[in-house]
């Protein structure tokens, strides 16, 4: 059940990163997916190391670290992504 949270929470983190940067993202929605996960992975690293792993109720300094990191790491693997597909589609 933690991988369908998971997954669900990292679909979410995704589309609201893609929808904060501006411009157009390439990346496909499972990347998208993955990179959302990714960065509420490492918002709670952060978190837990700010001292904020665990408060009563919700989590909003939480989230809100999940979220940043999720928009750094949309931001940063659409570049990558687009710099790829860019130099695959210059060979064909």
């Amino acid at each position: 059940m933690g991988w369908l949270w998971a997954i669900i929470v990292g679909f979410v983190l995704g589309l609201i990163a893609k929808a904060v940067i501006p411009g157009k993202q390439h990346s496909p929605l499972w990347l998208t997916t993955i990179f959302g996960i990714l960065g509420a992975v490492a918002g709670n690293a952060i978190a837990r190391a700010v001292g904020v792993a665990a408060t009563p109720g919700i989590d909003w300094t939480r989230h809100l670290f999940q979220l940043v990191a999720a928009i750094i790491i949309v931001f940063l693997g659409d570049m990558a992504y687009t710099a790829t597909l860019g130099k695959r589609k210059q060979r064909i």
